[in-house]
């Protein structure tokens, strides 16, 4: 079956005045001339995105897509009227946010998360600024210490909201946070820190416990070597020092430094930490 809103790989069934009929071997599509390869023969596969064209009939095409059926992404509106948002997803017809789909009004050349779902009643790809609805934190899929992929879903006085897994919501604690160029729709790599009995996930960008030792005691040799082996951080630095210029917290430094100092790799004396010559 020749699925919406996804890569299909078809075989070219034959050729005519408006383009190649794919096939799935029981359902055909129209890949237009506009995309047909230079060269090709009948018989052979070819992968194609398949969506609707601008009269509701499936279409293939070569383009690719900002997003998938059932994903998450970030995409600019590039026009609003009565209907709703109409956002450019890469193909040459726009796609649609309802108004009702809109967690806030949307405006035109600003971005928005959005997840891309088949509306049943109209049998048409939508998109939705509601992403919590797309969310289930009732049967986790994931456990405490696991790496998972992040989507950034919005920022507030707590923290960092995200999308883990594609699957579940998230939080990352303000106060956890060292990189102050973390935006909306960005994509991170992170750790599940806690699960909490109301099944809440909070998350870290790092490793946690010994484990986030090792590449945290590299980090501050890579930055020791880059400095002529000095830098002006030790114990008694101020916090937002140590973040401003090793993006990490004060805690997760003096761990570092421990391990450095007792492998001798570092000297810590009263105006900073001084590489031990290599």
């Amino acid at each position: 079956m020749i699925e919406i809103g996804k890569y299909n790989t078809l075989t070219i069934d034959r050729d005519t005045q408006v383009g190649l009929f794919l096939t799935d071997g029981k359902e055909d599509v129209l890949l237009p001339n506009k995309y047909v390869p230079k060269v090709f023969e009948i018989g052979e596969e070819i992968t194609v995105f398949v969506y609707l064209d601008h009269e509701e009939r499936p279409v293939a095409t070569t383009l690719e897509p900002y997003i998938l059926l059932n994903e998450f992404g970030l995409l600019r509106v590039n026009y609003t009227n009565q209907i709703g948002a109409f956002m450019d997803w890469g193909m040459e017809k726009d796609i649609l946010v309802p108004f009702k789909e809109q967690a806030r009004p949307m405006e035109k050349g600003k971005r928005y998360l959005v997840y891309l779902y088949m509306d049943e009643k109209t049998n048409r790809l939508v998109a939705s600024s509601k992403t919590n609805q797309f969310l289930n934190n009732d049967n986790l899929t994931v456990e405490v210490g696991e790496e998972v992929d992040l989507i950034v879903s919005h920022i507030t006085e707590l923290g960092i909201n995200v999308i883990i897994n594609e699957q579940h919501k998230g939080l990352i604690y303000k106060d956890e946070v060292y990189d102050d160029a973390i935006r909306t729709g960005d994509r991170l790599r992170g750790y599940v820190k806690a699960i909490r009995p109301d099944n809440k996930i909070d998350v870290a960008l790092q490793k946690q416990g010994f484990e986030a030792v090792e590449p945290n005691a590299e980090k501050i040799l890579d930055e020791l070597r880059a400095n002529r082996g000095f830098l002006r951080l030790n114990d008694a630095s101020h916090p937002e020092d140590i973040k401003t210029v090793l993006k990490m917290s004060k805690k997760t430094f003096k761990k570092a430094i421990g391990v450095l100092y007792k492998q001798k790799q570092i000297e810590i004396k009263e105006d900073g930490i001084y590489l031990v010559k290599e």
